[in-house]
């Protein structure tokens, strides 16, 4: 019997050693080019008007695990994913803020002819190069306005991708402006929806009480399921950073919505998902401004999709993360075992 029992013992020390090793090795950045801006590297952009920085940030190591994260917006920041520390390092992945061009954290050109989602998938492009992200490693995750950014991206590079993460985001922007005004919208006090729908007919967007409805009776709903006063600082911090200029010239000034000259009103892939070959994750919520079944049925058709629906709404990592980051990071390592 001891015999038997001295090799298992040494197997399990064996066994702790390593996972003590990847937990120790994740935030050891003594052998890397960004020890000594604790993981901060802002990135070149060449572009057509010039060559522009963005700023990124790696968090952890995962020589198999590299997640990139796009944020919403357009114009938003990193700092929607405050949370993500809370969940995503005691799984030892690996993942990468980035703010996107004129964005808060990096380089502003003030350039409309570079808010398109052409210019934003090669930006996406050279980060990835520039990271030495690959189709061994590489998962793009993107919420919100960066879902159709990672869409974009999917279906000219899928080649380089591990696997796709679409968070809060349906692929026809024509349909998720029709679920607003014709399902989220009338859900709400008829005169409440009156009043908003008068000042956007109006354009009366710098109506201090456009805003004070909206945040009562439409944002506490169906983008962050807490009272104003309970949201955390980081979604504080995303929405007072964000930029306006590129926000309302991509999205529009109406949240119900593209709308008006909104530069992605009539965009849509839908027809183009079957083309999406890699493993590919849909999270939607329950309260989402994004139509859950819509969500569900993106996850259908793409070649290899699976989706998770959470109760929570467009900012679902923080008004049911149990549920979120459970789903999410089943996913990843799922995709990384070639269990998916």
């Amino acid at each position: 019997m001891k015999h038997l029992l001295a090799p298992l013992f040494i197997s399990f020390l064996f066994l702790i050693s390593c996972n003590n090793h990847q937990h120790d090795s994740y935030w050891d950045y003594s052998n890397s080019d960004d020890q000594k801006t604790g993981g901060i590297k802002m990135i070149p952009i060449e572009t057509p008007k010039g060559t522009f920085k963005v700023y990124t940030k790696r968090m952890g190591n995962n020589p198999k695990i590299k997640v990139l994260l796009l944020h919403g917006g357009p114009g938003g920041t990193h700092e929607e994913f405050g949370n993500f520390e809370g969940y995503l390092p005691k799984e030892g992945i690996e993942y990468i803020y980035y703010d996107q061009l004129d964005s808060y954290y990096s380089d502003k050109t003030n350039d409309s002819s570079l808010w398109t989602t052409e210019h934003f998938v090669e930006e996406v492009e050279q980060v990835r190069k520039a990271l030495n992200l690959d189709k061994d490693n590489f998962y793009l995750y993107g919420q919100s306005w960066g879902g159709i950014l990672a869409m974009e991206y999917a279906l000219k590079y899928q080649d380089n991708l591990k696997g796709l993460i679409i968070s809060n985001m349906m692929a026809n922007a024509p349909k998720y402006t029709a679920y607003a005004n014709e399902v989220l919208g009338p859900k709400m006090d008829p005169a409440v929806f009156k009043e908003i729908m008068d000042m956007e007919k109006n354009n009366d967007f710098d109506n201090p009480r456009y805003s004070e409805l909206l945040t009562k009776h439409y944002y506490t709903q169906h983008i962050l399921r807490l009272p104003v006063e309970e949201w955390p600082k980081s979604i504080n911090l995303f929405f007072e950073h964000l930029n306006p200029k590129i926000y309302i010239y991509m999205q529009g000034h109406s949240e119900f919505g593209m709308t008006g000259n909104a530069t992605l009103k009539d965009w849509d892939v839908s027809p183009r998902l079957k083309e999406i070959k890699v493993p590919t994750l849909m999270l939607g919520g329950k309260f989402d401004t994004m139509d859950p079944e819509y969500m569900k049925w993106m996850a259908s058709e793409v070649q290899h999709g699976r989706s998770a629906t959470t109760n929570g709404s467009h900012l679902s990592q923080f008004d049911d993360p149990d549920n979120y980051f459970t789903a999410l990071i089943q996913f990843i390592k799922d995709v990384n075992e070639g269990k998916f």
